[in-house]
């Protein structure tokens, strides 16, 4: 059986690219970080980094044993903060990754509150719209819409029966006119959205046995949610939305939703985490704490 510390230094030197560099943050020279390092690979038979003077890189066989590790590592810091904060509430730390126009508008406060609830838990919150490699990335739960391209992640649903909802703000509206029907997007200026380099522009809508898929264009396009968003506020376009991201702006009517007989595409909302090991009691109650509150938002 490797140490605890042998494990700890290999998933570091890891993370930081550098033997020297993993062993500063740890508190030790870089020559015993090194023999750890050979230890364990004594140990396994194999060979967890390729190392020359100039480069350091896992290979195959040290990114399959770093996931491993980190779960290992996870669930002994979750056995021992549960022994020693028995009846004191949550505690340690949840690294979490969001989408940024529902982190920045709905998130941040409920996170607020879920803190005010958990006072000696400790929050890491990343921002953004790409698709995190939970397996790869310092990273506990991602929330995150749309059918996971991972099977082999575990998705908790939050709201599965979400859906996108097409609306503009009332001053585009009183210029150009409301479409009727989803073919009348194309006459429209739609504000357009890049995930992974690739740009979503086209517009699927159901009603009963009926599908509709639209070819929609426009002036403005970018890979930030938020922004989308602000340019629909601001009256440049029709934006196509997660109804979360919209939900304040429909209620105050900043916004106004748009071919409401017809249904926008299926959008479910699922908080995601790379292992069953790691749903932890921090991450169920979080997960109960997002249920409620996305389902008091969008009903």
């Amino acid at each position: 059986m490797s140490s605890i510390l042998d494990l700890e230094i290999f998933v570091r030197i890891a993370d930081e690219g550098s033997i020297s560099a993993a062993a500063r943050s740890l508190g030790l020279t870089a020559a015993a970080a090194s023999i750890a390092l050979k230890r364990l690979e004594t140990r396994l038979g194999s060979r967890l980094l390729a190392r020359s003077t100039r480069s350091l890189r896992l290979t195959p066989e040290g990114r399959r044993y770093l996931d491993s590790v980190r779960l290992a590592l996870a669930a002994l810091e979750d056995g021992e903060q549960a022994l020693g904060q028995q009846g004191q509430g949550l505690c340690g730390v949840l690294q979490l990754s969001a989408p940024s126009d529902f982190g920045r508008n709905a998130l941040l406060p409920w996170l607020d509150e879920f803190k005010g609830q958990h006072p000696q838990l400790r929050l890491q919150l990343q921002l953004n719209d790409r698709h995190a490699d939970l397996f790869r990335e310092s990273v506990d739960v991602a929330l995150r819409f749309g059918v996971p391209r991972d099977s082999s992640l575990v998705a908790l649903p939050i709201l599965a029966a979400h859906r996108r909802v097409v609306c503009a703000s009332p001053q585009y509206l009183a210029r150009y006119g409301a479409p009727q029907v989803p073919e009348d997007l194309a006459r429209h200026s739609a504000l357009l959205y890049l995930r992974d380099g690739q740009l979503y522009d086209l517009w699927r809508f159901s009603r009963d046995d009926q599908v509709r898929e639209v070819q929609v264009r426009g002036d403005y396009s970018c890979d930030d949610g938020e922004v989308a968003r602000r340019w629909a506020l601001a009256g440049h376009g029709l934006v196509y939305k997660a109804r979360l991201d919209v939900a304040e702006d429909l209620r105050a009517g900043r916004l106004v939703p748009l071919l409401t007989d017809w249904q926008g595409e299926p959008l479910p909302f699922n908080l995601l985490c790379p292992h069953r090991l790691q749903v932890s009691e921090r991450v169920r109650l979080l997960h109960g704490f997002l249920v409620q509150r996305c389902r008091e938002l969008c009903p």
